[in-house]
């Protein structure tokens, strides 16, 4: 872009307040090189639509009289060129950055952007694995711990993960009594306080019964069965560490987390031919909607079990 098109969007001295802000966060917070170019992008993007407002090159005055519904409306004509939420959000967030920047010069308020609401972005949910790598990371081989029974510990629960589609907390949260010897299913209270019944494989058993023979610590029967390198009950964080670790080892992908795991047991049961209501009540979603973005089913795939499973389909 040459000199006469970048000053067709602002007057000189606004440029060189946005490039003594660019220059900042690139030498003095360091942002990464492609940050910067994101904001520089955003801010330039912002610049030509406010000189369509002025009617002329942007200038300092302009933005100290920005107001709340000129950056919805920056948003708005961002969202009819087709961008997603994300960028939308990104472009806000480097818009308050500069904002901010020119407040505490005392050249502009910010207050107008911070009135502003990020929009809503979509729900990002991890990657399935596949049926081996989920099989590999939820048995003792492995797990990679120096200590055998927290090797067996972490298999415990990443196979209750993957085979009952647990969340970590559930399974984190069981204790003794909550595990009959001869239960081939687990009662489990997820959120909202909400029952369900799960299943109980027999691998999960072999691999709660080892990880209890190993155990250092004595386990009462109501407390929390998963215990910690120091005796206190397992924290998430833990389980979420160790993940990390075999996903380096193992070259998974970085999307191999411990919610992967119950992901990837709603997927596998559903690609098996499972139905999508009994996935919904076994995962204990409190509506179909959110099973279906979950398991990654679209239209094409619901109206493909619809002709299936109907009596008068077809």
């Amino acid at each position: 872009m040459d000199v006469n098109e970048i000053l067709i969007m602002a007057d000189e001295a606004l440029l060189a307040e946005r490039k003594l802000w660019l220059d900042g966060l690139a030498h003095e917070r360091r942002l990464a090189d492609l940050t910067v170019e994101a904001y520089e992008r955003d801010t330039r993007q912002f610049l030509f639509f406010l000189s369509g407002h002025a009617g002329g090159p942007a200038r300092l005055s302009d933005i100290e009289a920005l107001r709340p519904a000129d950056l919805r409306a920056f948003l708005a004509s961002r969202r009819r060129d087709g961008v997603g939420a994300r960028t939308m959000g990104r472009s806000l967030a480097g818009l308050r950055s500069f904002l901010r920047y020119l407040e505490k010069k005392g050249i502009a308020n910010a207050a107008g952007a911070r009135a502003v609401r990020s929009p809503k972005q979509p729900k990002s949910l991890p990657k399935p694995l596949s049926a081996e790598q989920a099989i590999l990371v939820s048995s003792e081989t492995g797990q990679l711990a120096d200590e055998p029974w927290i090797s067996a510990r972490n298999a415990a629960v990443l196979t209750l993960l993957y085979g009952s589609g647990l969340r970590i907390s559930e399974a984190l949260s069981l204790t003794r009594n909550d595990i009959p010897a001869a239960a081939a299913s687990l009662r489990i209270t997820g959120k909202g306080g909400k029952t369900r019944i799960v299943p109980m494989l027999d691998a999960a058993k072999e691999a709660i019964d080892a990880y209890l023979k190993s155990c250092p610590f004595v386990v009462a029967a109501d407390v929390p069965l998963f215990r910690g390198a120091r005796g206190g009950p397992l924290q998430p964080a833990i389980i979420q560490r160790e993940m990390q670790k075999m996903r380096s080892a193992l070259n998974l992908p970085e999307t191999a987390t411990p919610h992967a795991l119950r992901h990837s047991f709603a997927t596998h049961l559903l690609s098996a031919g499972g139905d999508l209501r009994s996935i919904q009540e076994l995962l204990g979603h409190a509506s179909l909607s959110t099973t279906q973005v979950y398991t990654g089913v679209d239209a094409a795939r619901l109206l493909d079990i619809f002709d299936r499973a109907h009596p008068r389909a077809g």
